[in-house]
């Protein structure tokens, strides 16, 4: 048995089609066998007991079939392959490196070919040259431990007509040089085969390199003339690593590498790849990268015509065990359209794609298995690769993410956190339910059936590929619980939504925060750099800010002045552990221009209860700044009060411990704020401002969609539906 290995599991071209389209699903079964597909419609995808229930709605007479499956391997590490030319003699193989952790192994340059094979590799934390051939092998090392952060040279020769081969290890700059020599009576080299950068073995590419790579160059004879050089400072924006010599011999690099980033020589008078590409002729390679499984087709469905639109799933069934496949389908686009719209935030489900915590403690999966929630953890599974918010082997960021890989948090019945959070006196509340992302914006799903209220979803994704013309046909359009992440394509789009009239529900919090880049040649990938500020989990190194699919600047919208508050009203301010308060009503909510905002909600106190932390204000909060763009007549209306102990303004707001931007205390930003605001194109934007709102529309004493926080959202979102 594959102990990293679900039973079975898949994932689909996409996470959206309309009536009439084709998905196509790419399965693994770890044993092989049969496989049951049943189509369900998510309703409600949290488990918790004291909620409103899992609630996956059979849609079997749409689809119940059997498959016969395989198991489908994932090949995770990037890499560069490249054929070479045959050729006679000696020959010399060179790069360039640099690691932060140099203990790590890895290969730097392989090549294979007329039955004989070389590769200069790092091994035991010091440069190795290995040596096969018919009759022998050989291995050498420096001898000499590489250092940390440090620019090395490293040099393979080898002769078969002396056997003489020499390795060198030349630190850059003021570093010393070390060379090692042996005699391998017999040797022959290799010629006409392939040559990997990044790792070996052409069959089965392995022993990854983690670090970065430039310059790697191939030479005939000792220094002599070039075979083979390739330029990574040529075409960054592409998956081509050029050769400039004589052959042409250019590389196509597996599992996109990081490029962009900064060689030997960068000097830091540019801060971006496209101003001086000179300076950015490293490539870096992990042993994690991964950019599709590249999995066959399992089965097809196409939509059928006249399917509501809706959040579905395939749950896959085999004799080890089950998973989902979950998706959404539009509405046609000629109609009809419901006059409400909830916008997936799928950007930020795939940019917390199997975020590994390290928190499936034994508690964990008791409570899971307990709720009958899902089991599968990505901190079991690294084989389907990590998180934007885990790091590689060496250290640095993950900076892309596929959706064409299984994603484990995506899932009904995921759990993030097994609530209640230590420390945080939740009363007489039963447990919440730790719900992040896709699971935790079907809060908000399930409530809109459970009112009546008619809704299409559409994709952050769909957004993107088809722009303003996807939200034209709506008056209301709700986001879920954090909309992250977001591309220049989709913030314009909304904008463009909420100036020709349309209103805007921001229904979370920590919103419209990252930039990240997307480009058609690859739909399936997002990029985010997380340079100079805002919460993060890494950050990018210094001059490594320019995103490599689209040249791009990285890092928060605020600092590419389009600060959330422009869009929504408010943005975020501060953070905490998975826990929360309540809003207190302002007396500005008390003027008549408000009273259909709050009709029926009695008092001020409005979200201390939830399933999300406790409370309707919490985990990460978001607050009006008229400097950052809140409008000039947007309305504060409630105001978070009581922040937990674990609660932090976050950095972006400080300019050192004591003073923050805008002059306030540090420990006055940890707020989150209710606001509304008109706007001249006859829309309207109401925000929220807070993560765990959603999952304050279930009353867990009540046992149903009551209560101020649920009265408030119907309110807003029946006037946000009416024709004007």
């Amino acid at each position: 048995m594959r102990i990293n290995e679900l039973p079975v599991t898949g994932y689909l071209d996409r996470f959206s089609h309309r009536p009439g389209e084709r998905f196509s699903a790419k399965v693994s079964l770890r044993d092989g066998g049969e496989c049951r597909v049943r189509l369900v419609r998510v309703v409600c995808a949290d488990p918790n007991p004291a909620g409103p229930g899992m609630r996956l709605d059979d849609r079997a007479d749409l689809l119940d079939m059997i498959f016969t499956g395989t198991r489908q391997p994932i090949a995770l590490g990037s890499y560069g392959i490249a054929t070479m030319p045959a050729r006679a003699g000696a020959g010399t193989w060179s790069a360039l490196i640099h690691m932060a952790k140099p203990r790590k192994p890895g290969t730097v340059l392989a090549e294979e070919g007329n039955g004989a094979r070389i590769a200069l590799a790092v091994e035991d934390g010091m440069a190795v040259a290995r040596l096969d051939w018919p009759g022998g092998s050989a291995r050498i090392e420096s001898g000499v431990k590489l250092a940390a952060w440090r620019w090395y040279r490293l040099t393979l020769a080898a002769d078969p007509a002396t056997g003489r081969v020499v390795l060198t290890q030349a630190a850059l700059k003021d570093y010393q040089a070390v060379t090692t020599e042996a005699v391998c009576p017999g040797l022959s080299l290799p010629s006409g085969g392939t040559l990997l950068f990044g790792a070996e073995g052409t069959e089965n590419p392995k022993n990854h390199f983690n670090g970065k790579i430039e310059a790697p160059q191939v030479r005939g004879g000792h220094d002599g003339p070039i075979v083979a050089a390739w330029d990574f400072s040529d075409g960054i924006g592409t998956q081509i690593a050029t050769d400039r010599g004589p052959h042409g011999r250019h590389a196509r690099l597996v599992n996109l590498p990081a490029r962009g980033m900064v060689g030997h020589n960068w000097s830091g008078r540019e801060m971006s790849w496209r101003h001086a590409p000179d300076e950015y002729g490293a490539i870096t390679f992990h042993a994690d990268d991964i950019e599709d499984c590249g999995w066959a087709e399992s089965f097809g469905w196409t939509v059928p015509e006249g399917l509501p639109s809706g959040a579905y799933a395939f749950r896959l069934t085999c004799d080890g065990g089950e998973d989902f496949l979950p998706f959404y389908v539009l509405p046609p686009n000629a109609g009809p359209h419901k006059p409400v719209a909830f916008l997936a935030s799928t950007f930020t489900y795939q940019a917390y794609a199997n975020h590994a915590r390290d928190n499936a403690d034994a508690a964990y999966l008791a409570r899971a298995a307990a709720w009958g929630a899902s089991l599968h953890n990505p901190d079991q599974y690294p084989t389907y690769g990590r998180s934007t918010y885990n790091r590689h082997p060496d250290g640095s960021g993950i900076s892309i993410s596929s959706r064409a890989r299984p994603i484990l948090t995506m899932r009904p019945g995921f759990l993030t956190f097994n609530e209640p959070v230590s420390g945080r006196d939740l009363g007489n509340q039963p447990p919440g339910s730790g719900l992040r992302h896709y699971p935790a914006d079907t809060h908000l799903l399930a409530w809109l059936e459970a009112k009546g209220i008619d809704f299409d979803i559409i994709t952050d994704e769909d957004l993107d590929d088809e722009g303003p013309a996807l939200l034209a046909p709506y008056r209301a359009l709700l986001t879920g619980s954090h909309p992250e992440y977001h591309t220049p394509g989709t913030l314009d789009a909304i904008q463009h939504f909420v100036d020709h009239g349309g209103r805007l529900a921001y229904l979370g919090g920590n919103g419209f925060y990252w930039r990240i880049a997307r480009v058609k040649e690859l739909p399936h990938i997002i990029e985010l750099r997380r340079g100079e500020g805002g919460i993060r989990a890494w950050d990018a190194e210094a001059g490594e800010y320019y995103h490599q699919l689209d040249g791009g600047y990285g890092g928060l919208w605020r600092r590419n002045r389009r600060a959330p508050q422009m869009l929504a009203g408010v943005g975020f301010s501060g953070q905490g552990k998975f826990e929360g308060t309540h809003y207190r009503r302002l007396p500005t909510s008390h003027d008549p221009r408000f009273a259909w905002m709050f009709r029926d909600i009695e008092g001020d106190i409005i979200g201390d209860y939830g399933l999300s932390g406790g409370g309707a204000a919490g985990f990460e909060l978001d607050r009006a700044d008229f400097a950052l763009g809140t409008p000039p007549d947007a309305v504060i209306l409630a105001r978070s009060e009581n922040p937990p102990a674990s609660f932090v303004t976050v950095p972006e707001e400080l300019l050192s411990h004591l003073a923050t931007v805008t002059g306030e205390p540090p420990d006055q930003l940890m707020r989150g704020e209710i606001v509304y605001f008109d706007t001249p194109s006859g829309g309207a934007v109401f925000a929220v401002g807070s993560i765990t709102f959603c999952g304050s529309l279930w009353h867990p004493e009540r046992g149903d969609f009551t209560g101020p926080v649920s009265q408030l959202l119907e309110n807003v979102v029946r006037r946000f539906q009416e024709e004007t």
